[in-house]
């Protein structure tokens, strides 16, 4: 389609909105509850998006030919076919989308959740999805899509289930046949491409402490003699002399391997462990660190690191992982420092280089990481979007 009009509900800051206008498409309805992206998207793109879908009657909705929206996931009602899918759905935001479509009868629709809705309530909830749509005559794929930036060249792996539909009610036992070619292995990519390569803001700079940390574990993986680490290590059980059998199974394996790690290397770990004071100035979670690299690399600063609280975790550099709210920032070693807020708009695909209309992001950078963490990624949807028109 050179030219449609399109809706954005539960619209975030406007990811479906971006990949959409590129692909010709113009936005005549948004909606959206969380009033700090009502911000964003009224910054951005001057139209308001401050509207709840359930206030909204169908009919007055103005026409359009793709319904977008990255609708919540919620436990469906279990209530007998004779009560029909329409009822399944009620009191939940995707009975929304259904009393709309069953309305409009859009061309086509676009949604995006999480990877979890596969098996979500036992598979009853893609099930009452998949069959609502169908009811309403729409076509789908026949296997749950799954789609992740990482697949189109975007180093982040974020698994998404993406819900194509056409509405075709004569072809309604022919699922829709969505081709991607091949798509780009984890290795392929490099977090590199959406770094900036100079100086950043120093409020983004690790702290000394944190180096300190960093540096610490980084010695202790350069001492050892084991390379690929394939279990948590955790500084509080190397010389543990308690009972294995009073321990769950799988605790009481985690630290004999810790154990032989400090049997094997005991010269090399009490040497680091005298240097650091046995880490009584570590936060109590940051005496463990995870090491999920292999022997990709060889430094804790080659990789992508992240202070959780399960720990300390290094990976490869090849991918982030999925940028989420409520996870701390990650940690590029090599330049010893958090990820930006425009890298992390290039990271869910926004135009943030783009002079002509850039992405503003949020001015306060905790909302602006929330924001994206929360978004759909632009690239997935508008390469989806993409190959659902060609239909």
């Amino acid at each position: 389609m050179e030219q449609f009009k399109f809706i954005d509900l539960f619209s975030g800051i406007g990811g479906f909105h971006q990949a959409m206008e590129q692909l010709g498409g113009e936005c005549v309805f948004a909606s959206e509850i969380d009033k700090f992206c009502n911000a964003q998207y009224e910054r951005n793109y001057g139209m308001s998006s401050d509207i709840n879908i359930r206030d909204v009657k169908e009919e007055e909705l103005p026409k359009f030919d793709v319904l977008c929206a990255g609708f919540p996931c919620q436990v469906f009602s279990k209530a007998g076919k004779q009560q029909g899918f329409e009822d399944k759905t009620r009191g939940t935001l995707f009975f929304e989308i259904v009393r709309i479509l069953k309305h409009h009868h859009t061309p086509y629709i676009v949604l995006e959740n999480v990877r979890n809705l596969v098996s979500h309530d036992n598979g009853n909830t893609w099930r009452t999805i998949q069959e609502s749509l169908r009811e309403l005559g729409y076509r789908t794929t026949k296997e749950p899509l799954i789609l992740s930036p990482h697949f189109f060249g975007i180093p982040q792996i974020r698994e998404r289930v993406i819900i194509l539909g056409k509405y075709d009610p004569e072809n309604i036992d022919e699922p829709l046949a969505i081709d991607f070619g091949k798509f780009n292995s984890k290795e392929d990519n490099t977090i590199y491409s959406v770094l900036e390569e100079g100086e950043v803001d120093k409020s983004y700079y690790i702290s000394e402490y944190e180096e300190m940390v960093l540096q610490a574990w980084d010695e202790f993986y350069q001492g050892i003699n084991l390379k690929v680490i394939g279990f948590p290590v955790w500084a509080d059980y190397f010389k543990y002399k308690g009972k294995y059998d009073e321990l769950p199974v799988w605790k009481a394996g985690f630290i004999k391997k810790n154990v032989k790690l400090y049997e094997d290397n005991k010269e090399f770990i009490d040497g680091w462990l005298k240097k650091y004071n046995n880490l009584k100035k570590f936060t109590k979670t940051h005496h463990k660190m995870e090491w999920q690299c292999g022997t990709d690399i060889s430094s804790v600063w080659e990789g992508v690191i992240q202070f959780r609280q399960s720990g300390i975790r290094i990976k490869k550099p090849n991918n982030f992982q999925t940028l989420v709210a409520r996870v701390q920032t990650p940690i590029i070693g090599k330049y010893r420092r958090r990820l930006t807020v425009e890298e992390a708009t290039r990271l869910q695909s926004f135009p943030v280089d783009d002079e002509t209309k850039p992405f503003m992001p949020d001015d306060n950078r905790q909302q602006a990481y929330k924001q994206f963490g929360n978004s759909v990624n632009v690239e997935v949807i508008r390469r989806a979007a993409e190959e659902l028109f060609k239909i």
